[in-house]
This record gives C-alpha cells, structure tokens and sequence, in this order.
C-alpha cells in the first residue's frame, strides 16, 4: 500500500508542481525574455518555445493521469479503499480527460489556426476571423489547465488530510 500511495502522491505533485510552473513561470518568463532579446521575431519565438514546452508536458500529464488512476483503483481493490474514493477516481479521471482534449483537440487546433494565419495570429487586425478563433482557443486552454490545478490542489489536500490525523 505504501509503494501506491507513493506512486500517487508523486504523480499529483508532479502533475500538479509542472502545471504551476509552467503557468506561472514558465510561460511569463519566456515571452518576456525572448521580447526584450528581440523585439520583431521574439514574440514567435516564444510562442514557439512555450507551445513545444506545452506539448511535451501533455505527456507527463497523461502518464501523471494514468499513474493516478491505476494506483487509485489498486488501492481500492487491495485495500482498504482511500476515503472518497469515487470522487477522487472521478477527479482523477476528469483531470486525465481534459488534459487528453487539450492536448489532442485544442493544442492541434492552436497549431492549425497559426498554419492558417501564417505566423502569430495576435499579430493580424483584430476583427480578424483567425486571431479570434485563437485568442477564444488561447482562453480556453488557459480555463482547461486551471481546472486541472483546482483539481489536482483537491485531491492534494484530500492526501494530506487523510494522513494528518
């Protein structure tokens, strides 16, 4: 049980310790260095850094997810079942479940609007059909990756509450 339990605090404070970072500093850090270093092409360039860093960290969060449910549901079989456990598996799963739409609907749809737009859509007029399309797919990813944090901060305080008393 032991071993489990380890295997699935781990991943939440991978999972969730990455997507921290990654939104609050990570993210502001790149566009902010790459900017000043370069004012005309630093902005593509950062948006290039960060989108391949997002990419690459969709697949801890996958095997995050996975390592999450698996131990979840081998702690429930071998026993005794962790307190809340059909919410903590329906959290868990969610989490995994929109990170797998992120990754595989709105970062690919992120990607083709930009192919489309030939370059970085904040860069055409405003009204323009394919900067808005991105900016309401930039939110959306944004929204998908607190949910998971909220998610992901639950579950933590539900293990430390468990083991605190």
């Amino acid at each position: 049980m032991l071993a489990l339990r380890y295997a699935y605090v781990l991943a939440l404070v991978v999972w969730l310790g990455g997507m921290v970072v990654l939104g609050a500093i990570v993210a502001p850090t790149t566009f902010e260095v790459l900017q000043a270093g370069d004012a005309t092409n630093g902005r593509a360039m950062a948006a290039e850094t960060f989108g391949q860093i997002l990419t690459r960290f969709h697949y801890v969060a996958y095997a995050a997810g996975a390592v999450l449910i698996i131990s979840l549901l081998a702690m429930a079989v071998l026993g005794p079942r962790p307190r809340a456990f059909a919410v903590r598996l329906a959290l868990a799963t969610a989490m995994l479940l929109v990170a797998c739409y992120s990754g595989f609907v709105v970062l690919k749809t992120i990607d083709a609007v930009q192919l489309e737009a030939g370059g970085l859509p904040s860069l055409l007029p405003t009204g323009d059909a394919r900067r808005l399309r991105f900016d309401q797919l930039h939110t959306l990813s944004t929204r998908l990756m607190i949910a998971n944090v909220v998610a992901g901060i639950i579950l933590l305080y539900w293990e430390a509450r468990d083991h605190g008393q």
